[in-house]
């Protein structure tokens, strides 16, 4: 059982049966030994077998947990018919029928149970009287035994009842929590996003579109200089910088999800960005499919790193998007017929590899945020396939 604040008063339940059980047949052993018959010697060694019985309970029930409650039904009935022994040749042994009433209760179930300790009870009146004689204690004692073992028993089951759906809303809670924590990291990122996005527009991009525009003037205003190529240069290459920048400034934009999804998104983008720059890109998401903002956000930011670097390394003329869920398992990937790489050495400045191995860096750490598994399978000349597994329960 799980850790719980009811934990302690099961502990001292169970705890307290044992130690009873244990006393009651010391208890039958001493007397026996004070009071020779003719039949102590075979209670002595009955009453030990029953003592040993009881103390393998513990095995039985952990066999019980993976092979279903036989185990735990062979073993009570074991104890039962050796106590039915003990108790035909010592009527003290009728006492031990208070604990018999748990086991019963425990490991039969209320109705079954109940219906046993019913038995046992007539077992012991019936066994006590004929040994001792009749009497209203006699029978009076195991009939209260009886109902405050019921009444106990079955206090037991609903605060173990209980316990579990603490337990439950516990785990749920906790879930919650790592999910919202998740929410309010990734809001956070996408916030600094946009902050970074704002602030390079407003400085570096503007900057350098001011720089293009005076290079361009300066260019026009005599094209026959000395040294008027290099200004020229300088022009293009503020330009390019401007280009990049601009892209830049796209990416960590947060994307606007919520009217057309993750598929509509990056059919957009493929459209808008990706086909432009000599890339067909196909998109395989079912406009159907509902998952989490936080996960759509994330999943869209890989593609995008993804994208990139397929862009400008790959040298690839297609790619293709896929997201697929089954039950709680979402399965992203993006596959690209480019030139490939050597995914233990991305980092190489060989021909034919990836010489940047930041942006694959980033979606893995990414990925590994998500609590999913980043793959990803390439070879030189064959293209490259990065496969991102997630499952919903972990990601929330």
């Amino acid at each position: 059982m799980a850790h719980t604040a009811l934990t302690p008063i099961f502990v001292g339940l169970r705890t307290g049966l044992h130690g009873l059980f244990i006393t009651l047949v010391g208890l039958v052993v001493v007397r026996a030994l004070l009071i020779p018959s003719s039949n102590s010697v075979a209670v002595v060694v009955v009453a030990l077998i029953l003592l040993a019985t009881y103390a393998t309970g513990g095995l039985f029930v952990r066999a019980a947990r993976t092979r279903g409650r036989l185990p735990g039904f062979l073993w009570l009935t074991l104890v039962s018919v050796e106590w039915l022994v003990l108790l035909s040749l010592s009527s003290l042994a009728a006492y031990l029928v208070f604990v018999l009433f748990f086991l019963y209760l425990h490991i039969l179930g209320r109705g079954f149970g109940t219906v046993m300790v019913l038995i046992t009870t007539g077992v012991a009146i019936v066994a006590l009287g004929v040994e001792g004689g009749w009497s209203v204690g006699g029978v009076i004692g195991p009939l209260v035994g009886a109902a405050v073992a019921v009444m106990i028993g079955l206090g037991y089951q609903a605060l173990a009842r209980e316990a579990a759906e603490r337990e439950r809303l516990m785990s749920e809670l906790l879930a919650t929590r790592d999910r919202l924590a998740l929410i309010d990291h990734e809001s956070g990122v996408l916030a600094e996003r946009a902050r970074l996005a704002r602030e390079i527009h407003d400085t570096v991009a503007q900057g350098l579109s001011s720089i293009q525009m005076l290079l361009h003037a300066a260019e026009r205003a005599d094209p026959e200089r000395p040294g008027v190529e290099h200004i020229r240069l300088a022009r293009e290459t503020a330009a390019s910088n401007l280009a990049d920048t601009r892209r830049f400034i796209s990416e960590l934009t947060p994307p606007n999800l919520d009217e057309a999804g993750l598929g509509g998104t990056l059919r957009r983008l493929a459209d808008t960005q990706w086909v432009p720059q000599g890339l067909a890109v196909t998109v395989r998401i079912s406009d159907a499919l509902t998952l989490p903002m936080y996960l759509q956000t994330a999943l869209l930011r890989i593609a995008q790193g993804a994208i990139a670097n397929v862009i400008q390394h790959a040298q690839a003329t297609s790619a293709t998007i896929t997201l697929a869920v089954e039950h709680d398992t979402v399965r992203f990937t993006i596959a690209d017929d480019g030139r490939g790489f050597d995914p233990s050495d991305s980092s190489s400045d060989q021909p034919g590899r990836r010489t940047d191995s930041f942006g694959l860096q980033a979606t893995r750490e990414r990925v590994d945020q998500l609590g999913g598994v980043l793959t990803v399978d390439s070879a030189p000349g064959r293209g490259s396939v990065v496969t991102v597994d997630l499952t919903l329960k972990d990601s929330a």
